[in-house]
């Protein structure tokens, strides 16, 4: 049975996509059989992987309205065995209002997952920027979080109000849920700064910081673009390594698959 994970962040711009699509891609290179859920209406994650969300002809937002089955949705990604992704398209901002309506909404996403998490050992789930209905779903069906963050002061602002959901969705909806670590993204460690908001993570908050931080790099800009990971588009950088090494880490943290 697949471990789910969720990359979440209500701050934009600290690297959720790449992350979940670097690690996805990692662990499947790794020998793992991994889907990944593109939970954000964006579709950042979809296009990333070389999909045309507005080609699609049923995507995560089927899923959620049941009119599909997340078995007949998931895609492979091409050139990666072992990799599938639940792609997204801007619907699934549709399906958030029609969520609001539901008893019991922050459980769909993990009542619809539930037949496919035999089929995999690791999911991860690419949560939206914000801590609306549906990041709410994704921490709901996830066993961990785990934490992009960007290695700069403002972005350690929203740390304490998304502990916060956490705790509550821990409370009223999944109480295993647990936070596996931070990772550090964007990463200069020439700069005393980034240094100083890798250290506070661990000592105000008490969370563990993943290693090795991600370093910054154009690669990471150029990827997407081309319906690739940096693991692909440039497998030798110092990003791409940081991604693998993270990966193992995460999957040395998780309990063994039976």
């Amino acid at each position: 049975m697949a471990q789910v994970l969720a990359v979440a962040n209500q701050k934009g711009g600290v690297a959720k996509t790449t992350t979940v699509q670097s690690l996805g891609e990692a662990m499947a290179r790794q020998g793992r059989r991994v889907l990944v859920v593109d939970l954000d209406p964006q579709a950042c994650l979809t296009y990333s992987l070389g999909f045309d969300p507005d080609q699609l002809d049923a995507s995560l937002h089927d899923v959620v309205v049941h009119r599909a089955k997340a078995e007949d949705v998931r895609r492979p990604v091409l050139g990666i065995e072992g990799l599938d992704v639940l792609p997204a398209t801007i619907d699934l901002a549709g399906a958030e209002v029609h969520l609001l309506s539901r008893t019991g909404r922050e459980h769909v996403l993990a009542r619809a997952l539930e037949p496919v998490l035999g089929d995999y050992d690791v999911v991860l789930i690419d949560c939206p920027p914000s801590l609306g209905v549906l990041t709410i779903n994704g921490l709901t069906a996830a066993d961990a979080v785990v934490v992009p963050l960007q290695c700069e002061a403002l972005s350690q602002r929203g740390v304490t109000q998304l502990l916060e959901t956490i705790e509550d969705v821990r409370t009223f909806a999944n109480e295993r849920l647990d936070v596996l670590g931070v990772i550090a993204t964007m990463y200069d460690g020439r700069t005393r700064h980034a240094r100083q908001v890798v250290e506070e993570i661990s000592t105000r908050y008490g969370l563990r910081v993943l290693q090795p931080p991600v370093p910054k790099s154009i690669r990471f800009a150029e990827a997407p673009t081309l319906g690739r990971s940096i693991l692909t588009h440039a497998p030798d950088s110092a990003g791409a390594d940081a991604y693998r090494r993270l990966a193992a880490e995460i999957l040395a943290l998780l309990p063994p698959t039976p």
